[in-house]
């Protein structure tokens, strides 16, 4: 049998979608579910985008599984939560349009599909003091996955980021309780113990862990919904260039290992490519913070270089350049790999937890540790002189490291010793040593260590209110003796450091789209044939980040709402 990866391309089908991360799966999905003939193509030679290193989670508000816990709101509440964060970017049209078919979305893919969902049913929004804001049922995440249900096609989908899993295995969600407290706890060691053997048992048998979590159970779950349903996935075939006739987009031509081949697509292309967050001249363009188009390290797959944007301007396509930012900002650190590669390590989880501080070169804190990675890097960036990098420093003593880690460096019993070799992670038996280490002014780093300290035994951070939101106290440690879940003193040396910059999760400014995912032209009109989804579509948050989930729970959504219009269907009557 020929393998599919060398087998020609059909020159035909209903619908061609690029790119093949939950923006451009969810419209796959769908679509064949009803009844059309979808093909998906994907420059990487893996599938999954950077949806499978992502955590996975999708802010969709009033969904079923929150309905099933009674938790009730109408559509107005979460409206006006993005009517006070939006604000000027507030886009009422697309903003019921994700609102209305989000749960429709959840429940066409219970209900049709292999995707099954866990819920975030006591994940608060960002910004708890803001109007309409929920502390929980807004959230849901793909259940873990058995990836032997993917066959042979499991070797192609992307694995996970290597430095944010423990050995290569995924943890999801609540399991971070039991690894964070296999030393201190009966239950948990058995727990994690069990989790180990079956992934060393996985990885003798299979070659890889097969339980999958987060975004790599999303994208596999996705995955085998596609096969399952007879959509053709394609690896390692770009797409170079759009096909239009008399002004309607009818297919593009891709490259594959025998040649470029033409695709011709009755009902229309999908751009779906991730965004721009590798594609230096885009960043120079609409990152302030990055002139050069360098200083911007982002998580995101080092395959997203802005190809579904370029494609979609050569049709008449816009990219939206009014954006509150252009980017989801985090804070990253640069993790050098032993192959003299260097990995983008997002700082998502350990930031809240009690007994660690920020502060940049000047030894002050400029931020509340513990907000959302966006607002952090908001903060880096008012305390950042013009003209200077964005650059900060996590800091935390030796009982803080071993039990939560710190970016790539795991918690105990894990070792550090590499990641201190290789100047990632700096130590010193004082505060003065490795203010020195670093670069930071060592009086000053004294000085605020130890006003934090009188703070975080008091329970109340005067200076930036840390603590002080649900969003704050949930991502924080409430099992530590404490006022304050996300506060304790810095006293236990030797103390450490690790160095962040600039980056991001993906990136915001897309092309301009109306609530049916079409492409818009420079007269906001659509262009027939064409959609886009993901981050290639401008996000409909205005590049606001009001809650964890708003990129994919968006490019779920949205995607549903594509292959519906595609396919001639109201979302209303699909689910």
């Amino acid at each position: 049998m020929t393998p599919a990866s060398a087998a020609p391309l059909p020159s035909h089908c209903d619908l061609l979608v690029i790119g093949s991360g939950a923006g451009g799966l969810s419209v796959a999905v769908v679509a064949a579910k009803l009844g059309l003939k979808v093909l998906v193509v994907e420059k990487e030679p893996v599938y999954g985008g950077t949806t499978a290193w992502s955590g996975g989670w999708m802010w969709i508000p009033r969904n079923p599984l929150a309905v099933a816990a009674n938790i009730m709101e109408d559509l107005d509440q979460p409206l006006a939560y993005l009517r006070h964060e939006l604000g000027p970017q507030f886009d009422e049209g697309r903003a019921r349009a994700f609102l209305e078919n989000g749960p429709r979305m959840v429940e066409f893919f219970r209900r049709h599909t292999a995707l099954e969902f866990i819920d975030g049913n006591a994940v608060p929004d960002f910004h708890g003091n803001t109007p309409g804001a929920a502390i929980g049922g807004r959230s849901v995440c793909a259940a873990p996955f058995d990836a032997r249900r993917l066959g042979g096609r499991i070797e192609q989908l992307k694995p996970p980021l290597a430095e944010t899993t423990l050995w290569g295995m995924g943890i999801a969600g609540t399991e971070l309780r039991h690894f964070l407290n296999a030393s201190r706890s009966a239950k948990s060691f058995c727990y994690v113990a069990g989790r180990v053997v079956r992934y060393w048992r996985d990885l003798l048998v299979h070659g890889r862990g097969m339980r999958l979590v987060n975004g790599n159970a999303l994208v596999a779950r996705l995955a085998a919904s596609a096969f399952e349903a007879g959509v053709e996935l394609r690896v390692s075939c770009p797409a170079r260039r759009l096909l239009r006739q008399d002004g309607r987009v009818v297919g593009a031509v891709v490259s594959t290992p025998q040649g470029e081949a033409e695709i011709r697509a009755v009902r229309g292309v999908v751009l779906a490519c991730g965004g721009f967050p590798h594609d230096v001249k885009r960043k120079r363009e609409l990152l302030p913070h990055a002139p050069t188009g360098e200083a911007h390290w982002s998580a995101a797959s080092r395959g997203n270089t802005g190809d579904g944007l370029t494609l979609g301007e050569s049709a008449g396509g816009t990219i939206a350049r009014d954006l509150e930012s252009a980017a989801a900002l985090a804070p990253v650190s640069l993790v050098p790999r032993r192959d003299g590669t260097v990995a983008h390590f997002p700082h998502l989880i350990e930031r809240a937890k009690p007994g660690l501080i920020a502060v940049v070169r000047n030894g002050r804190r400029f931020t509340n540790e513990a907000d959302s990675y966006h607002d952090f890097m908001r903060g880096l960036f008012k305390a950042t002189p013009a003209g200077q990098p964005a650059e900060a420093w996590l800091i935390c003593d030796h009982r803080f490291i071993r039990r939560y880690g710190m970016g790539a460096v795991k918690p105990a019993p894990m070792p550090m010793r590499a990641s201190l070799r290789s100047g990632y992670l700096k130590r010193g038996h004082s505060l003065a040593a490795l203010a020195q280490a670093c670069g930071i002014d060592a009086d000053a780093l004294q000085r605020t260590v130890q006003r934090y300290n009188r703070q975080a035994r008091s329970g109340a951070d005067p200076d930036f209110g840390k603590g002080e939101t649900p969003y704050n106290r949930v991502q924080g440690d409430a099992s530590l003796d404490g006022l304050n879940p996300c506060m304790a003193p810095i006293e236990h040396g030797p103390f450490y450091a690790v160095r962040i910059v600039a980056g991001s999760l993906g990136t915001f400014a897309g092309l301009v789209t109306n609530a049916s995912a079409q492409v818009l032209d420079e007269r906001q009109q659509p262009i027939p044939g064409l959609y886009a989804g993901g981050n290639d579509m401008s996000s409909m948050m205005g590049g606001n980040y009001p809650s964890g989930g708003i990129t994919l729970g968006p490019a779920m959504t949205f995607g549903f709402v594509a292959a519906c219009h595609a396919a001639g269907r109201d979302p209303a009557c699909v689910a």
